[in-house]
């Protein structure tokens, strides 16, 4: 079982290990050091308590242990883009699948959103499973990435 749930400072040490290794070769980033770890948590927490709120960060926990992010960024007033990294030992497991459901429930009932855009490098195939998996529609690939979208059930095409 996972939980999405806000962040906390003390999570920095535990960001720092998913920004590392394995969990880095399909996304554009580099390993974090505490501090910028730190600096991403303490920007999480600042989107937290934002007015109106347009960015949501968060830890993908399993037992209590810190997995991986999710993020939901708005682009427009009605329109966001999703984004995720895991622990290398956490993969192949359902963990981002669940993650991102839990994300798109939060982003189709607590927000305004009524369509959500992700992308993943075209090597990464298990992201694409995730993304498919959750309702998004593949839209080609764009600017070297495999491009996907998902609108709010009822609403239109993105």
């Amino acid at each position: 079982m996972i939980e999405l749930r806000e962040f906390t400072m003390n999570d920095a040490p535990a960001l720092q290990r998913i920004y590392s290794g394995a969990s880095l070769r399909y996304i554009e980033r580099r390993s974090l050091t505490l501090d910028e770890a730190v600096a991403l948590v303490a920007n999480a927490l600042a989107d937290a308590c934002s007015e109106p709120r347009d960015r949501w960060a968060y830890g993908i926990t399993a037992d209590g242990d810190l997995l991986g992010m999710v993020r939901l960024r708005c682009r427009t007033e009605r329109h966001a883009s999703l984004s995720y990294v895991l622990r290398e030992d956490s993969w192949g497991r359902g963990y981002a699948t669940r993650a991102v459901a839990g994300m798109l429930r939060h982003a189709f009932t607590a927000t305004g959103l009524t369509s959500i855009g992700a992308r993943h490098h075209p090597d990464n195939t298990a992201s694409g499973r995730v993304l498919e998996k959750n309702g998004f529609r593949y839209r080609g690939t764009r600017d070297g990435w495999s491009s996907y979208s998902i609108r709010r059930p009822g609403g239109r095409e993105p």
